[in-house]
């Protein structure tokens, strides 16, 4: 577009398809060097298969607990070794059913909001660092997929090391997220009952971001926003990027989604870097 350089970070090029991989990483390191039998999460999709080949890769026993119906059913996660669980409900019950799970004896909780959380945040931020390797300076805005809230925390924790002030902008599913029908604050739950998950949306989809308080105060203290993305701008930008080389799903192209609709109202300047998070 006129007036402004579009970069994309694709982290969908993981063994995983999921941007969520140094995260899971991470957190598979910790257990070990604690001496933990086996890791217990809850997903939407990503996380679990991150987890699942994390833990499949050196043995480690793992157990990923996944709405009926959501992902492929936890078919990629079994096939990586993991011990799928379902159950019936939203995201938020499946986090339910595996705090439950990790309390017995030598499990640990590898949940974004568990005991391990500084791991993850460490793993997310690798994406920040990352585009500060190849870039020279501060892009004019970083565009990011938010569920619970924790890559943009991670993210903006990180750029803040490095010493770059990055306006984010967090991109979430329309309606459907409280990020983003908090914004620009306070932070205010959903009600459960009024969120819609679709086969296009459903890793975007919370009715209580697990982080969601901190990612609104990180995100307005780099000068950035949050913006709505609907299922048809989600499948547009994941067919704009096909012809790119990028083969994200369409949750996994949200943030691209988000900039696209900001520009038809606030044409954009600079540098912007997009990180796709899902295939």
């Amino acid at each position: 577009m006129p007036g402004a350089r579009i970069l994309i970070k694709d982290e969908t090029r993981y063994s995983s398809g999921s941007h969520k991989e140094p995260a899971a990483r991470a957190v598979v390191a910790r257990a070990i060097a604690e001496g933990k039998q086996r890791i217990v999460i809850a997903t939407c999709g990503n996380y679990g298969r991150a987890m699942s080949l994390a833990c499949g890769a050196i043995g480690m026993p793992c157990t990923v607990v996944l709405p009926a119906g959501w992902s492929d059913g936890g078919e990629f996660m079994r096939s990586a070794g993991a011990d799928v669980v379902l159950v019936d409900g939203s995201y938020e019950d499946a986090v339910d059913e595996s705090k439950r799970l990790a309390a017995l004896p030598g499990s640990i909780d590898g949940n974004v909001d568990g005991p391990y959380l500084d791991a993850v945040f460490a793993g997310h931020g690798v994406a920040a660092a990352a585009v500060h390797s190849v870039l020279g300076e501060p892009p004019a805005g970083m565009w990011i997929p938010v569920g619970n809230g924790t890559t943009v925390i991670a993210i903006h924790r990180r750029l803040r090391e490095l010493g770059w002030a990055v306006p984010l902008h967090g991109v979430g599913s329309a309606a459907n997220n409280p990020l983003v029908t908090s914004w620009p604050g306070p932070y205010t739950m959903l009600d459960p009952a009024a969120v819609t998950t679709t086969d296009h949306n459903q890793p975007l989809v919370n009715w209580h971001a697990l982080q969601g308080p901190e990612a609104l105060d990180a995100i307005a203290a780099s000068g950035g926003a949050v913006h709505a993305a609907t299922d048809d701008e989600l499948l547009a930008a994941r067919d704009l990027l096909r012809d790119y080389g990028a083969y994200p799903t369409a949750a996994g192209a949200v943030a691209l989604a988000g900039l696209l609709a900001q520009t038809r109202t606030n044409p954009l300047t600079g540098t912007h870097v997009v990180l796709l998070s899902g295939r």
